[in-house]
């Protein structure tokens, strides 16, 4: 699902386009996770509809069964927003040479991704060791932060690059494939299997894994509106599905089976998932100096890959309180809590 690539061509006439003019129909993306899935609910229930009306526009909320390919799409121009994660809005749309604002902090990974093996007791135990998982994933990240953690490296261990569609199956059946790096709920099914045990999960890296909605910088700036509308049908959405409740819980169900899950399933995702249920607590979150020690860490990483094209700060990212990390003339991802923050002042 939230994977990196590390290059992507693009047209050229897409990143030399005419800024960004008054418009009133925009295109968001996002596809299957927790976190996201009060996207495709609040636009069943006309939730976006309703906010979009008010400021007089129309926007169109539409499911990519493919993760990746719902970040090319809109690195390409398709979608006006999509929903990804901070390393992923780094590494494809931000590398990519889209100007991208971090318009909702959703949620952050708190446990639903994690390291499962057959054999080992430790991590320690993983050293000389190999590891499947999606190579140059969140799944990678949180392995080296794992090793880190022990005093270990990646060249400690042997990774094993596995599709997400693949690395249960491959778990589950074949004796030479002992541990795995996956997220939910391939993890959960992971770890049920008898004498699997979890080793590490993004709770002991809290903050660093986040689950975000992104939009274009230029239609943000030309369309405020557009930015109010979405914030708007977020914590619309957020308040009715956090509510114990049938109206909270008929919403969860149903996006508990747009997910391929039931009601306990999905509750026990949510359970792992710190969301922000309320504006306020993300724009905290967006304004924290952690947020940028962590996407140092993220940039780090990324650069160790080869995922930024080129120097460490070859691409600038802006937070709330002006520090930049990375070539200040060239930012192209803003983490800006002002359109939450209308929210959390009742102002929207």
């Amino acid at each position: 699902m939230r994977v990196l690539i590390a290059c992507i061509a693009l047209v050229t006439s897409m990143l030399t386009a005419a800024p960004a003019a008054a418009r009133s129909e925009f295109k968001i993306a996002w596809s299957i996770y927790v976190g996201w899935m009060p996207w495709g609910w609040a636009a069943d229930q006309g939730i976006v509809a309703k906010w979009a009306s008010r400021y007089g526009l129309r926007i169109e909320v539409i499911q990519i069964n493919d993760y990746v390919e719902s970040i090319n799409q809109y690195t390409a121009g398709a979608f006006d927003g999509c929903a990804m994660t901070n390393m992923d809005a780094l590494t494809i749309p931000a590398v990519g040479g889209v100007d991208s604002t971090v318009l909702i902090v959703g949620d952050f990974s708190n446990g639903n991704d994690g390291i499962v093996s057959k054999t080992a007791t430790d991590l320690r135990a993983l050293k000389g060791e190999r590891i499947n998982l999606v190579e140059l994933s969140v799944s990678h990240y949180l392995l080296a932060r794992a090793l880190e953690s022990v005093g270990l490296a990646e060249r400690d261990v042997t990774i094993v690059n596995t599709s997400d569609a693949d690395i249960l199956s491959v778990f589950q059946a074949s004796p030479d494939v002992r541990h795995i790096v996956t997220w939910n709920p391939l993890l959960s099914e992971a770890a049920a299997r008898p004498g699997a045990r979890k080793l590490f999960d993004s709770a002991r890296i809290p903050g660093e894994i986040i689950d975000l909605m992104v939009v274009k910088s230029e239609a943000l700036a030309a369309n405020p509106a557009f930015g109010k509308a979405l914030v708007g049908a977020w914590y619309e959405t957020m308040a009715i599905m956090r509510r114990d409740d049938e109206a909270g819980r008929a919403a969860r169900r149903a996006m508990a089976e747009a997910a391929g899950t039931d009601l306990a399933g999905f509750d026990a995702q949510l359970a792992t998932t710190r969301m922000f249920w309320e504006p306020a607590e993300a724009v905290a979150f967006t304004k924290s100096a952690e947020l940028v020690r962590t996407m140092d860490r993220v940039r780090r990483f990324s650069h160790e890959k080869g995922l930024l094209g080129g120097a460490l700060d070859a691409v600038g990212i802006a937070f709330a309180d002006g520090t930049v990390l990375g070539a200040k003339d060239k930012v192209k991802l803003r983490f800006d809590p002002s359109w939450m923050a209308l929210a959390a002042e009742g102002r929207l």
